[in-house]
């Protein structure tokens, strides 16, 4: 099993809707790099950090799983999308994504300032400098570290 931070702004969606949802698709990602983990790497079952973004305090809010296969982002064929892309042909989609499913809301947030602070913490993605990646692989150490800051 493989572990994953996955970002949203809070205002977009947050970990309280994905809890009243239950299971979502996590669409609207228009980065090849994220676009290539949800596609080639995530797994149904793998674990994935829920990160709040863009608000005044960033940082992991839950937890949820990886709920499906990959499959082709129907935003990008929705012309009324913030995330439709005319250039991606429904024969050959050049946008995924995965559905995933609300595991449960952390007891606080682990801010962002938090985990820059945090010993044990080498090497995690999140905060290299220049790091704008809205999904990220998180390593299995660095999983229990963060959750044990919970």
């Amino acid at each position: 099993m493989a572990h994953w931070l996955m970002k949203s702004e809070p205002d977009a969606y947050s970990i309280d809707d994905l809890e009243r949802d239950g299971r979502e698709p996590w669409d609207g990602i228009r980065n090849y790099q994220a676009r290539n983990m949800m596609r080639d790497d995530m797994k149904i079952g793998d674990e994935v950090f829920f990160y709040h973004s863009n608000c005044k305090e960033p940082g992991i809010v839950g937890i949820m799983k990886v709920a499906s296969e990959p499959y082709p982002d129907p935003t990008q064929f929705d012309r009324k999308s913030n995330y439709y892309d005319p250039k991606s042909p429904r024969d050959d989609p050049r946008w995924c994504l995965v559905d995933v499913e609300f595991v449960r809301k952390l007891g606080r947030t682990i801010t962002l300032s938090e985990i820059k602070a945090a010993r044990g913490l080498d090497g995690l993605i999140l905060t290299r400098k220049g790091n704008r990646l809205s999904i990220m692989p998180i390593e299995k150490k660095h999983w229990n570290k963060l959750l044990s800051l919970e």
